[in-house]
């Protein structure tokens, strides 16, 4: 009776302890991270944008869906990320299992001088009684990794599936400016060789020439310029997709359709975000692990049973009369040179860092939508103007044309102006192309992912 006693002393204590761990001034970071997430209470505002489900509803084309589906399935980079993942799953159900008894048999044999040989056989059971709840805290703080896992796994896939979309666009701009640089060398060529004409009869100059074969020389340059962006592009995708042949996409001639996201609510968006959930779930995991170092001050309780028995045969031992014993064993902790006590503190300090590392994500978060909002805007504008100036410019150069026949003008002041025509393509289809890309941008940013 005094023994029970002594123990129910202990326990009280050690509750008192536990009770006063608890309530050391630590923060309410679920509450923290509620009030910043719901601080942001609007976005810039857009006109238009459609509701879409996944990131591949973005493009309007049957080639990019099975092209995401083939990086999902063998970039090695992703593979790396869900191997992680599992091995998250396996350290859970490893941490789950110390909640069970753990039980160990063994058998020995000895022989002396002039004696039989003697078998040895013992079974026992041991458990550590999760009083404090330590062990529960450890499997949930294991299964928050594992969540997290999770959430970063689906964030590299949204990702890589994006990469794939932006590259696609890529590969089609770069095409489109090797044809656009293509019909300049062709028309700088044909100038090349009517000037050329011209001088052999006496009706130009040396300087004409020169300046008509320094331009086209000029745009050979570009044309290999973008033909070795083209290639990039195509080496790209294929290591997106996990490919070590030598594979070549079909490039289409023209940019398909893609749809501008909705940007609805920051509440609804920053809750859809996986990054987020990931540094939410680490800050859990984090707080988790605070408690687990508190309760390390605790005392623990062990309880052992075991069965032992002495016989001639291995078959007989533990069959014939078994002696068996419980032991159970109270102890804890009393000087450990302050490593406890460090080790509770560096466990608030990851808290808090984990913390900090979501508060940085969700800034980021928060920048990224407002960024492609702000491009969104930014490009439509742009490309209305430079619409607008490769219209005159081409106008401009059909009077030039007209008049450089007719010997108004001279070659210098033609070149300058069919320049300006096919710099003016160039940068519109540059920004078409960063416009489209913007857009996928925008739906990462907003949170859609892949299935």
């Amino acid at each position: 009776m005094q023994h029970l006693t002594f123990i129910k002393t202990i326990l009280l204590l050690g509750s008192l302890a536990l009770s006063s761990c608890a309530v050391r001034g630590h923060e309410d970071y679920p509450a923290l991270v509620e009030r910043d997430r719901t601080q942001r209470q609007s976005w810039s505002q857009l006109d238009g944008g459609e509701q879409t489900a996944v990131l591949g509803d973005l493009i309007q084309s049957e080639q990019v869906g099975p092209l995401i589906k083939e990086a999902l399935d063998a970039n090695p980079g992703l593979r790396q990320t869900l191997l992680t993942l599992s091995i998250r799953q396996a350290e859970y159900r490893q941490t789950s299992g110390k909640s069970l008894p753990a039980i160990d048999a063994e058998i020995s044999t000895s022989r002396q001088q002039d004696t039989d040989t003697v078998y040895t056989g013992s079974v026992s059971v041991s458990w550590e009684v999760d009083l404090w709840g330590k062990v529960a805290n450890s499997i949930q703080a294991a299964q928050k990794d594992m969540a997290q896992q999770e959430a970063l796994y689906q964030a590299a896939r949204d990702t890589l599936a994006a990469e794939v979309m932006k590259t696609w666009l890529s590969l089609i701009a770069a095409q489109k400016n090797i044809t656009i640089e293509g019909k300049r060398l062709a028309v700088l060529e044909n100038n090349e060789a009517f000037i050329l004409q011209r001088y052999k009869s006496g009706l130009g100059n040396l300087e004409d020439l020169d300046s008509a074969r320094g331009e086209t020389s000029s745009s050979r340059a570009s044309v290999a310029q973008y033909r070795e962006t083209l290639a990039q592009n195509q080496r790209i995708i294929q290591k997106l997709l996990g490919r070590a042949d030598n594979f070549r996409l079909n490039i289409p001639e023209e940019y398909a359709a893609v749809i501008l996201p909705l940007a609805d609510l920051p509440e609804q968006t920053l809750r859809r975000r996986p990054d987020l959930k990931a540094a939410y779930l680490a800050i859990e995991a984090a707080s988790l692990r605070t408690r687990i170092a508190y309760k390390d001050l605790l005392p623990s309780i062990n309880l052992q049973a075991a069965l032992s028995d002495v016989a001639s045969s291995p078959a007989s031992a533990l069959m014939n009369n078994p002696v068996w014993s419980l032991l159970g064993q109270l102890s804890a902790p009393l000087f450990q040179g302050g490593q406890l006590m460090t080790q509770t503190k560096i466990a608030e300090l990851k808290t808090a860092q984990s913390y900090q590392a979501y508060r940085e994500t969700l800034l980021e978060a928060v920048q990224d939508v407002e960024d492609a909002i702000g491009l969104e805007r930014s490009l439509t504008e742009r490309a209305i103007h430079i619409e607008s100036a490769l219209t005159r410019a081409q106008n401009n150069l059909h009077h030039y044309e007209l008049s450089y026949r007719a010997g108004l003008v001279n070659i210098l002041d033609l070149l300058n102006v069919q320049e300006q025509n096919f710099d003016l393509e160039i940068q519109l289809n540059n920004l078409i192309h960063e416009f489209l890309a913007s857009r996928i941008n925008l739906g990462l940013a907003l949170g859609l992912g892949v299935q």
